[in-house]
């Protein structure tokens, strides 16, 4: 999902994962569990380091090889992501009984993305990205252009 390019990006920068585990204030434990994927980084560790690389969220997840877009935003605004999602769903026709079942949750956790009430998870935004070819950056609310 993301490992690699976060390790390319630590290595290329002459950094530790001590140092990004500072960065995100975890411990280093914790950061080498994220980089190597035994336990998925959340969303809002994710969209530190993106910004601290200046890099994209879709760069990062391996689905484009342009490393940032022009005028990203760097704030994840959980509204705005929660709506994206719910415009992103309507207009690929999906309820959200079918995106549930698709991401392997149920409908309320959906809901309570799409009301701004929780950040969408990690792999539930891969998941719907790479499957319907749409910018995570666009579903945060980062950038304009729906795809990638």
């Amino acid at each position: 999902m993301y490992k690699n390019r976060l390790k390319e990006l630590r290595v290329s920068n002459n950094l530790l994962q001590k140092d990004l585990a500072k960065i995100l204030d975890i411990s280093e434990i914790s950061y080498t569990h994220y980089e190597s994927e035994y336990y998925l980084m959340p969303i809002k560790y994710l969209v530190i380091l993106v910004n601290f690389f200046n890099v994209s969220l879709d760069y990062i997840f391996g689905f484009t090889n342009e490393k940032n877009y022009k005028n990203i935003i760097k704030e994840v605004d959980i509204k705005q992501a929660g709506l994206r999602l719910k415009q992103f769903r309507k207009e690929y026709k999906l309820t959200q009984e079918k995106l549930a079942k698709d991401l392997n949750t149920n409908r309320s956790v959906l809901a309570n993305y799409e009301r701004g009430r929780t950040l969408i998870s990690t792999p539930f935004l891969y998941t719907i990205c790479n499957k319907y070819k749409v910018s995570a950056d666009y579903l945060l609310g980062r950038r304009d252009i729906s795809k990638y």
